[in-house]
């Protein structure tokens, strides 16, 4: 809507990473230099950690753009919450490899064997994984194997790990990851953006856009753009995008800081339940996530309800002595709740997406024997196009489900 009013080609602040808007602020150039350093080194781990929304996974999306495609084979995981099996068979995937068996002493032969194979060809390997924070020990473990293959002194595989600060702090204190910490070559932690960057940063992604001076922005915005984000690029997306969005239903030729405040002031006040949050994201999806989504959303009610119901005589009473301990933990269970069957339906989701993908593998045997109409490559790809959408836009949920809890104050939640 907005960008229409303004004339701009698309909208500049879109919250999915695209490396075409890619912004070097100092942080992202430090990271950068790590990366190139690292890389140059062929061996071992990266590690770029950062908060929720800091732009790491834009960061990435840019470096791959640099890469050289005839000289590197890049492969990328970021299914979350894998165990060690799981780890070595989704690492195969991400490089094309046919391993839809599961056996992982097969998984393993056929990664080792791609990576002989591309480096006779004079072609280096490397894996990218992302969210590594939710990872297991045994799945850091397996990543750490793999990092063991080589060809005669000539290491085979190299690692990039990307996290947010949590994984930054258990890959420096758990004893159980010692031997992948000594192999980490490079490390750099995403900060915010500073408040001389919020400018740049935001002319930036409008002069991608073709913003010609309209909608003027009032230069009182920056210091309070970046005190209400913290200079998390993401949050300033967020921001903008409802700043020029009022702009454009206001039909307002400038954006002056009160509207800003005005902004501001209704997104923390979209105290909503999480329940509204998430039906709004994805009002016509069905299936495990809906279900245990509308179950948290139901249970949350009757908790609500319920002190009420039961005793319809001196409920105030009661509510008045209940003390502030009471209502905190109340509040903190039926969130742990709703985040635990939240969590229990992606898991579900997940299964239910690596099965489809297995499924294809066969269908795709299927047809190299013939026994398969010859459309059926065409129908094969359409339904892999499928699979790719439904991923991006779980993890589009998860991300906006994050910014949710974060913009309540809770980080622990997040």
């Amino acid at each position: 809507m907005y960008e229409e009013f303004y004339g701009f080609s698309e909208r500049p602040f879109q919250l999915t990473p695209d490396p075409a808007f890619y912004f070097e602020s100092v942080t992202h150039k430090k990271a950068l230099s790590y990366l190139g350093y690292g890389l140059n080194q062929g061996e071992g781990f990266i590690v770029i950690t950062g908060e929720v929304g800091s732009g790491k996974s834009t960061l990435v999306a840019h470096l791959k753009q640099k890469l050289d495609d005839e000289r590197l084979t890049v492969g990328e995981v970021v299914t979350s919450a894998l165990d060690g099996e799981e780890m070595i068979h989704v690492a195969a995937r991400s490089f094309g490899l046919d391993v839809a068996g599961g056996d992982k002493a097969a998984d393993l032969a056929a990664i080792e064997l791609f990576l002989h194979e591309e480096a006779r060809n004079g072609r280096r390997t490397l894996l990218i994984v992302d969210e590594a924070q939710n990872l297991s020990i045994g799945a850091l473990e397996e990543l750490r194997m793999l990092s063991n293959f080589q060809l005669g002194s000539h290491p085979l595989l190299q690692t990039l790990l990307l996290g947010q600060p949590e994984f930054k702090q258990l890959l420096a204190h758990s004893d159980e990851l010692e031997q992948l910490r000594q192999r980490v070559i490079a490390a750099h932690h995403l900060e915010p953006m500073q408040p001389g960057e919020i400018e740049p940063y935001v002319m930036h992604r409008l002069n991608h856009v073709g913003w010609n001076g309209n909608p003027e922005i009032d230069s009182g915005i920056w210091v309070k753009l970046h005190k209400a984000t913290g200079g998390i690029p993401r949050k300033i997306n967020q921001v903008m995008t409802r700043l020029l969005l009022l702009g454009a239903v206001e039909e307002q030729a400038v954006l002056e800081t009160d509207m800003l405040e005005a902004v501001i002031e209704e997104m923390s006040g979209d105290a909503a339940p999480v329940e509204d949050a998430t039906s709004k994201v994805r009002p016509d999806r069905e299936g495990p996530a809906a279900d245990a989504i509308a179950r948290a959303k139901d249970e949350a009610r009757q908790a609500d309800i319920a002190p009420a119901t039961q005793t319809p005589t001196g409920a105030a009473t009661q509510t008045a002595a209940q003390s502030a301990s009471e209502v905190e933990a109340r509040d903190k269970g039926l969130l742990d709740h709703q985040i635990e069957a939240i969590e229990a339906a992606f898991a579900e989701r997940d299964k239910h997406l690596m099965a489809m993908r297995s499924e294809i593998d066969r269908l795709g045997k299927q047809r190299a024997t013939g026994n398969l109409p010859e459309d059926i490559g065409a129908r094969l790809a359409a339904i892999e196009s499928r699979l790719d959408e439904q991923e991006s836009s779980l993890r589009n949920v998860l991300g906006m489900m994050i910014d949710y809890f974060e913009s309540q104050g809770s980080r622990e939640a997040a």
